[in-house]
């Protein structure tokens, strides 16, 4: 299952290709890296999973995965031939299911992690020079993400079945892709990677608590794929 993003990127990526690869093939879009300033949007599937450090050495808690879904605006301002300046703010959806060991009913092992995250990346976008109809780029940058299911502000913890999180995330992302020159727009897909820099988690009341006690820090990382329409 967690192969299943990059296959579908490479599987798309190679049906797109065939057409941008003949011997001598019709520029499109000649003059689409010339402007300063360039607006799109972006549609795209994620997968986001957890990464947990504990305090003591027990069992780990096991994290269910399932897709969602991205879409967003794209801001791009040209600094030279090669590099171009990026804010792709954007609306994350994701699901998440914990299963905490050491209960017996799922009631208390089982706890769904729903977010929507809203996220403001700056990334820095570096591309080869052109060949034909395709470019290849690799990109990268550091962001803030609010989520609007954090529950940070719930007065329930997990005792009452609530999973409390931060509303706010600082994390950074890395990722490439390949811009195709067609023959109305520019499609770009891209695979990528997200990684919290901050803790997430807002502990349980209780210390002692079996879901949160041992759990020293919770960070967010996925992974996600872009197609990109300008």
């Amino acid at each position: 299952m967690r192969n299943l993003l990059p296959l579908c990127f490479l599987i798309i990526l190679c049906q797109s290709g065939q057409a941008q690869f003949r011997e001598n093939p019709i520029l499109n879009l000649q003059n689409e890296d010339k402007a300063l300033l360039n607006w799109g949007y972006y549609l795209g599937f994620n997968q986001y999973d957890f990464k947990f450090e504990y305090k003591n050495d027990l069992p780990d808690i096991v994290v269910d995965k399932s897709f969602g879904f991205n879409v967003g605006l794209i801001g791009e301002l040209r600094l030279n031939e090669f590099l171009d300046l990026r804010f792709e703010p954007g609306l994350f959806y994701s699901r998440r299911l914990l299963g905490f060991p050491g209960f017996a009913s799922d009631n208390d092992a089982l706890r769904e992690v729903k977010s929507t995250y809203i996220s403001f990346p700056l990334l820095l976008k570096a591309g080869t020079r052109r060949f034909g109809n395709i470019k290849p780029f690799i990109i990268g940058g550091a962001g803030v993400a609010l989520n609007l299911g954090s529950n940070q502000d719930s007065m329930e913890d997990n005792s009452s079945g609530t999973f409390r999180m931060k509303k706010t995330v600082v994390n950074y992302e890395l990722g490439f892709g390949i811009d195709f020159y067609l023959e109305y727009f520019k499609f770009s897909p891209s695979i990528r990677g997200v990684f919290a820099l901050t803790d997430e988690l807002v502990p349980d009341d209780d210390p002692q608590s079996p879901w949160t006690g041992n759990i020293e820090a919770l960070k967010t990382r996925g992974i996600f794929i872009n197609f990109t329409f300008e």
